[in-house]
């Protein structure tokens, strides 16, 4: 991987929908040049998908939550999978440190956000739940540098 490599990763971090053109005049290449190396960074793995990043707010989900979530040892893949399968579910991790498992959750106001949290406690090997609610977003997957 190049410094050109670098500069395309850079610019479709922030903007996907950043042409070929675009990046060919000013990585001063071809535009067949940056398809190809587009390419190879998606058949390496480096590039895996291309995506929009979406305002929760603007759609009518008005609480989120960051919850911390402690489960079984036994269950923990158990839990990981019901919990990826739900609609409310938009990030989910296997984790180190205070919990087993982070996941982001949308719901549409603070009633939904409780019956979803009540809903997961009982998701067979569920421990514990530590949910954070989200107050502001001050950054975004696709702002800032790379």
């Amino acid at each position: 991987m190049d410094e050109k490599d670098l500069t395309i990763l850079r610019r479709l971090y922030r903007n996907a929908r950043t042409s070929f053109t675009e990046l060919a005049k000013e990585l001063g290449i071809s535009d067949v040049a940056v398809k190809k190396r587009v390419k190879r960074l998606e058949e390496q793995g480096v590039i895996t998908g291309y995506t929009v990043v979406l305002d929760a707010g603007k759609l009518g989900y008005h609480s989120i939550a960051i919850v911390g979530i402690d489960a079984d040892s036994d269950k923990l893949l158990s839990v990981s999978e019901e919990l990826k399968a739900r609609r409310y579910v938009k990030w989910l991790a296997l984790t180190t440190g205070d919990h087993m498992v982070m996941a982001e959750i949308w719901a549409r106001d603070s009633k939904e956000l409780t019956s979803i949290l009540e809903e997961v406690g009982r998701i067979p090997g569920v421990r514990r739940l530590c949910p954070a609610i989200v107050l502001d977003v001050f950054k975004r997957h696709g702002e800032g540098e790379l």
